[in-house]
């Protein structure tokens, strides 16, 4: 009826949750038992029905820049983090230089609402101590309600229901004991799903959806019996886990099969008019459907009557099924798949500076590289995006990075215990919540001896230890110098070289990827290291070290991805040679306008999520369905 503008007066109406009052309830209960979720934080601020006064800033703008500032990425777990990452977003830029006029404003509006924000939900939250009586919290809700929204939150017809609901809560809410802010959630909830409003709104003044009771008090002209399937009507015998069917007759209780009778006598009733419809579908939710056991009676009925004169059971016309599936058949015959991409910029355009980071994703994805830095597409964070592998990682990479700064000679008796307390440190500032330390802190624990060990093994070679440097290198090429740059994890010089060392929490290349040149982080820093691109001497490397540093059952593993073997006949140094004479090569060949920025080069490499621009490059549509599965080299 949808499609050709047909709007029927329906009995059923509409969930109180689905329409605008209900949402906003379900909303303010929840942002009382979660007040920084930023999904619920912004399902209230774009909320139709919330209108806050924050005087002289516009609440638009101020929304913006709170999503922007300090609600995209990982959930702040109070309001005091969700300040802090506002403030920390005000910092200088890369460059050094100080924040815009603009930028200081919109951190002016944000931090204007995260501080009403605030006032609301201290105030909202303030009846639980940690519960509260149902009717109390029940007023709460009410005053936070009208807090965001005013009164206009109980006009219409769903407002009047909403009012209702909360009503009765505060009414009757005494009696039921007390509740805790998440049991106020779930009460609220199941009562919102449960409410339903008539809205109206028809345009058919004869036509009706009526259900089975309600049908028995209509007298229509033609009536369409619908949903003849088995399991939608009659619904099938509901099972009672508690009281078998002995057990209710004995309590002097109705059968489970009592229903049933009573629908049937609704069916009879309706299929009894003038002129009479009934309708049943092949297929159900995807899965085939089986007639209603009534139809097949009526089938049987029909053929013993001598159905040939007098038809009671008329199937539907062929004709029908192909008017329906010509209405939904696509304008083309068949599908145009796109094609894999493969844009040439200009050669201004291209890049002149990549990190080693970038030069992997360009070694297995070009267009990843073009996405980025040539039409300058920045990845945007989700609100509360779960983003704990990264927080990990982090929080590993700055507590080896303490380590060294705290004891840059000799380790104390107790190291465990305080990278151990590193490691919380830097988990808690990142965002994770109580549920997710105590699943971190065992893995902390783990990590923290095994990074004793590795330190104390690692230092007593006598080396000399770089932390997190920067370094660069710049080469000649047709398009112009080309810079490589890269910020190493760390580098130990030492007689003999110098090991170049990468910390990680995931999945590490293997030695055959490096040496097929599909990981060039390490060699490309250790080609940098060996031009003196860091602040040491030129040094050859001597070890390219992988460290996964996990906190499970094998706390940690080092890996020598340049230790000579089958896979490799070529020491580090030589390894890192190949690598940089491989990128000036690429970049030779990228600095030709006809040289492609094609989609995954590498697919093999790919990994199993791909990267972060394969929705723009129709991965799925040229490579899964289309079925490209190479690319020219």
């Amino acid at each position: 009826m949808e499609r050709w503008g047909v709007v029927a007066d329906a009995s059923a109406g509409q969930p109180l949750n689905r329409m605008p009052a209900g949402v906003l309830v379900d909303l303010c209960a929840r942002w009382m038992a979660t007040r920084t979720d930023p999904q619920v934080l912004l399902g209230l601020l774009k909320h139709p029905l919330v209108s806050l006064d924050l005087g002289e800033v516009d609440p638009a703008r101020a929304t913006a820049a709170l999503e922007d500032m300090g609600l995209r990425g990982p959930r702040p777990s109070s309001f005091a983090r969700l300040n802090l990452r506002l403030d920390k977003a005000l910092g200088p830029n890369r460059d050094g230089a100080p924040p815009s006029e603009g930028r200081v404003r919109r951190h002016a509006e944000a931090r204007a609402l995260s501080a009403r924000l605030e006032s609301l939900a201290s105030a909202a939250r303030a009846v639980f101590g940690p519960e509260a009586p149902l009717d109390a919290a029940a007023r709460a809700l009410t005053a936070l309600v009208e807090a965001l929204a005013g009164q206009d939150a109980w006009a219409g017809l769903d407002g009047e229901a909403a009012a209702a609901l909360l009503s009765n809560l505060i009414t009757g809410g005494a009696s039921l004991g007390a509740v805790r802010p998440q049991d106020l959630v779930d009460l609220v909830q199941g009562l919102l799903a449960d409410s339903v409003v008539r809205t109206g709104g028809a345009t058919h003044p004869s036509l009706r959806i009526l259900g089975a009771i309600e049908a028995r008090l209509v007298r229509a002209d033609r009536m369409i019996l619908a949903g003849l399937e088995e399991g939608v009507w009659p619904q099938g015998a509901p099972v009672d886990p508690f009281l078998s069917r002995p057990m209710r007759k004995a309590l002097g209780l109705p059968p489970p099969e009592r229903r049933i009778g009573q629908s049937a006598q609704d069916f009879v009733q309706a299929a009894c008019a003038d002129e009479a419809v009934l309708i049943h579908t092949e297929r159900r939710g995807g899965q085939p459907a089986v007639r209603s056991r009534w139809l097949w009676r009526l089938d049987m009925l029909a053929r013993g009557a001598d159905a040939e004169t007098t038809p009671v059971v008329v199937p539907a016309p062929a004709h029908v099924a192909e008017w329906t599936r010509a209405l939904d058949a696509p304008a083309r015959p068949a599908p145009d798949y796109a094609r894999r991409p493969a844009p040439t910029p200009p050669a201004d355009r291209r890049p002149r500076e990549l990190p080693v980071t970038g030069v992997e994703r360009w070694v297995r994805d070009p267009y990843a590289i073009y996405a980025q830095r040539i039409l300058g597409l920045k990845v945007l964070d989700r609100p509360g995006a779960s983003a704990e592998a990264m927080a990990r990682g982090n929080a590993i990479h700055a507590a080896i990075e303490r380590i060294v700064h705290t004891w840059p000679e000799a380790l104390p008796d107790d190291c465990a215990d305080q990278i151990e307390g590193f490691l919380h440190e830097a988990l808690t500032d990142a965002g994770f919540e109580d549920a997710a330390l105590a699943r971190e802190r065992p893995l902390a624990r783990n990590c923290a001896r095994w990074l004793e060990r590795f330190e104390r093994e690692r230092r007593e070679r006598g080396a000399t230890l770089l932390i997190e440097q920067s370094g660069a290198l710049a080469f000649d090429a047709p398009g112009g110098p080309f810079t490589l740059t890269a910020r190493a994890d760390r580098i130990e010089l030492d007689a003999t070289g110098a090991a170049v060392i990468d910390f990680k929490t995931g999945s590490t290349p293997s030695q055959k990827q490096v040496v097929q040149g599909f990981a060039p982080q390490l060699t490309l820093t250790a080609a940098i290291l060996a031009e003196g691109g860091f602040s040491a001497p030129p040094t050859q490397a001597s070890e390219l070290l992988y460290v996964r540093v996990t906190g499970r059952r094998e706390p940690g593993v080092v890996t020598d991805v340049s230790r000579q073997g089958r896979s490799n006949a070529l020491s580090a140094a030589d390894l890192a040679t190949r690598e940089l004479e491989r990128l000036k090569q690429g970049v030779e060949a990228f600095d030709d306008e006809a040289t492609p920025y094609a989609s995954w080069v590498a697919p093999q490499f790919m990994g199993s999520f791909g990267g972060n621009y394969d929705h723009l490059a129709r991965v799925w549509e040229w490579h899964v369905v289309g079925g490209e599965d190479e690319a020219t080299e």
